[in-house]
């Protein structure tokens, strides 16, 4: 990856490297998407803090004379709360990115960081200068990578969520396959659920591109992919032994894509 520059030529999509040589693109959000999806945060944000405030209204915690600043005050609170809440528990989404198919990510492809997501989120005031997004808008129109100064800031990316087909997972995933974790149908969708799209996308390409790698660098890839899925959830022991770390993978995709 290059720097990230005001007036660069700006990129449809980011190319990914891991340390095994292995690349992987991902396509990047336009301007156009990200502002629908802020557009439908800020209308969730809106019932929110109109609820709120009915609910004091009801139980005459606040005068009506003071309702209006006390909505626009939890407005601005749950702004920032909802956007760091939401990124961080749902590994870069909010409702709003949810339904358009944006996420938020690393620039480059490691694990968003706590401290990444406030970041970004404490310099929304200055992206939404002087209206609508329009700083922010600006932004992503003239970097490389669509990032607004938030993004800049914390060094991350938003992109649309690459839609996988079918077809490539039947060239590794042949019909009858049996996988041991199918057995453990709770496990499984842990694991489907702790799984983020670019996470099963690194997996499904690393085994349809596992003849390009040299013997060592095959073997350490799927090591490091097999402990990076162990962790999310754990398996009885019984059903590894004797699985070897590629094929462990393996079974994590046509779990993750067919299961």
């Amino acid at each position: 990856m290059t720097g990230n520059g005001l007036h660069a030529t700006r990129l449809d999509e980011i190319t990914i490297q891991t340390p095994e040589g292995v690349s992987f693109s991902l396509p990047l959000a336009g301007p156009i998407s990200r502002f629908l999806a802020w557009l439908l945060d800020v209308c969730c944000l809106m019932a929110a803090a109109q609820m709120v405030r009915l609910i004091s209204l009801l139980f005459g915690i606040i005068s009506p004379d003071a309702s209006n600043a006390v909505s626009i005050f939890i407005f601005f609170i749950l702004n920032i709360a909802y956007t760091i809440v939401l990124e961080w528990y749902w590994q870069g989404q909010t409702i709003g990115k949810r339904i358009f198919g944006l996420r938020v990510m690393d620039a480059g492809g490691l694990q968003l960081q706590p401290s990444q997501v406030i970041i970004r989120n404490l310099l929304r005031p200055v992206d939404s200068l002087p209206a609508f997004y329009f700083l922010g808008g600006v932004a992503c129109l003239t970097t490389r990578y669509s990032q607004r100064l938030g993004d800049m800031a914390a060094n991350t990316i938003v992109i649309a969520l690459p839609k996988i087909k079918k077809p490539e997972i039947d060239l590794i995933i042949k019909p009858n396959y049996y996988n041991s974790l199918l057995n453990y149908p709770h496990l499984a969708a842990r694991l489907r659920q702790k799984t983020t799209p670019e996470e099963a996308n690194f997996a499904l390409q690393s085994l349809l591109r596992r003849d390009d790698f040299v013997p060592e660098a095959r073997l350490h890839l799927f090591h490091t992919f097999a402990g990076h899925y162990k962790r999310k959830v754990r398996f009885p022991d019984d059903i590894l032994a004797g699985i070897s770390d590629e094929q462990y993978i393996r079974n994590v995709v046509d779990l993750l894509f067919k299961g």
